[in-house]
């Protein structure tokens, strides 16, 4: 995979360092890129949203969900049985696994529930009422020019009482 210099980019911009860490942070090939465990990321509705990863043979004690600096990372970790097994086929992986996810800005996680090896964890994004849109209003406010003064001994002043 090419790597491209962004640092001109940078050097231009202020408070972008989440994202420059964001672009480091990419596999450098294809090849370190994991599939296990296998992965759903669902949106229900607007502001809320759902990881499901399928962690079948793992229990609550064997996982690890962690959230810090907007990186939610999942692990798990196997125990090891000394079982005499001989296995024709093994086709259900029970491997560690470390799993990580980049969160928005204000996406908190809200609650997470293992159940049928489906390990859930669901999201919300919060967003801080001074950072919603807001309507500005307005004012229909005449210009203390010529104009306006003429306006106004027309109109009459309605501040005068008659």
């Amino acid at each position: 995979m090419t790597r491209y210099d962004l640092s001109p980019l940078f050097s231009s911009t202020v408070g972008f360092d989440r994202f420059a860490r964001l672009l480091d942070s990419l596999p450098d090939t294809l090849e370190t890129v994991h599939t296990y465990p296998p992965y759903n990321i669902e949106a229900d509705g607007e502001d809320r949203y759902r990881i499901s990863m399928a962690v079948a043979g793992f229990t609550e004690d064997m996982l690890n969900i962690e959230v810090k600096e907007n990186l939610l990372s999942v692990s798990g970790e196997s125990q090891e049985t000394n079982t005499e097994s001989k296995y024709l086929y093994r086709g259900i992986a029970g491997r560690d696994f470390v799993r990580k996810f980049q969160l928005d800005d204000h996406v908190k996680v809200t609650g997470a529930n293992l159940a049928n090896g489906l390990l859930t964890i669901d999201l919300l994004r919060e967003v801080p009422e001074e950072m919603k849109p807001r309507t500005i209003e307005i004012k229909n406010s005449v210009p203390k020019t010529l104009l306006g003064k003429a306006k106004k001994l027309i109109e009459g002043d309605s501040s005068k009482a008659a």
